[in-house]
């Protein structure tokens, strides 16, 4: 049975069987092979692991060299959670390897958070929506460790931090200014289906920073009008719906009606030197007549080759 310590509350079973040096030598950063079925993912991980090309060769070289780089951990629970080296578990797992080499660390919730995202920025090829959950996840971590500010004050709490904001913070550490940090993290706003498109670059990112001002309802209708429409809004366009949304007249009739718009940028022109139809009108013929002139040429034309070719 576990004995009362002085403050009267039951010490742990680790309290009773090691000593305090042993305690505080565990909990100091070291190297260990573990086996992989201890090491759980990181909750709400933004960054997806993907099993592509690039995924089979790191498996290949894990399975003639080993982990040339250990993953990092921290203890939780019985096991460990994964903080840095979500891919070289996967390809691990791929490899058929048991366990990975970690550096095991001590870490709280937010200081983990801070070290994955980090760590996960370095990649190559990182999605706008994976950005985006990770920099709004950084960011809470960092209000989080600086105290929260006030309501009417976007400024933490900090001697460290004192006139400097979060965001500004977070963009010293990064290859994006505090606006463009903004803009993603906004993208947390949009609807799964609208962020996908992000994504394949069929939104770009402007629009999406407008469109995420929408109401889900209102997400919702939009899509159900770019699945109808085979379309999607320009920036035009979605400054448009986020303005009818602010005064609250955005509906699915209006969202048609702005998506039925034609957009300069998708209307294909066609241009020919005047000097070369002048000799067949009047001098000071209307453009509009000259044109209305020639498509009934066309079509002229065309019924006679159809006549022609029965």
């Amino acid at each position: 049975m576990a004995r009362k310590s002085a403050a009267g509350l039951l010490t742990s079973l680790d309290d009773l069987f090691t000593t305090q040096e042993e305690r505080d030598e565990a909990k100091l950063e070291h190297l260990k092979n573990i086996p992989l079925n201890e090491i759980s993912d990181f909750p709400d991980h933004p960054f997806k692991v993907r099993m592509d090309e690039d995924m089979t060769d790191l498996a290949d070289s894990i399975k003639s060299h080993g982990v040339l780089v250990p993953a990092l951990v921290r203890p939780v629970g019985d096991g460990y959670q994964m903080v840095a080296g979500h891919r070289r578990k996967a390809a691990s797992e791929l490899a058929g390897a048991e366990t990975l080499p970690c550096i095991v660390r001590d870490m709280t919730d937010d200081e983990a958070i801070i070290v994955m995202v980090d760590s996960n920025l370095q990649r190559e090829k990182i999605l706008p929506s994976e950005k985006a959950f990770a920099y709004k996840m950084k960011l809470d971590a960092m209000r989080r460790q600086a105290g929260r500010p006030a309501k009417n004050n976007s400024r933490p709490v900090g001697a460290d931090l004192i006139g400097t904001r979060t965001d500004e913070l977070l963009a010293q550490d990064s290859s994006d200014s505090a606006r463009q940090i903004q803009r993603y993290i906004r993208l947390t706003s949009l609807a799964p289906e609208l962020l996908s498109l992000v994504d394949e670059n069929k939104i770009a990112m402007r629009p999406a920073v407008e469109l995420s001002y929408l109401s889900p309802d209102e997400q919702a209708a939009l899509c159900e009008t770019m699945e109808s429409e085979e379309c999607t809004p320009s920036h035009a366009q979605a400054i448009k719906m986020r303005k009818f949304a602010a005064e609250g007249k955005l509906n699915p009739d209006v969202i048609l009606s702005i998506m039925q718009e034609e957009k300069p940028n998708q209307v294909e022109q066609f241009k020919m030197p005047k000097d070369k139809i002048s000799r067949f009108f009047a001098p000071g013929t209307p453009a509009q007549k000259i044109e209305d002139t020639i498509v009934k040429a066309l079509e002229m034309y065309r019924k006679r080759q159809r006549d022609m070719e029965r």
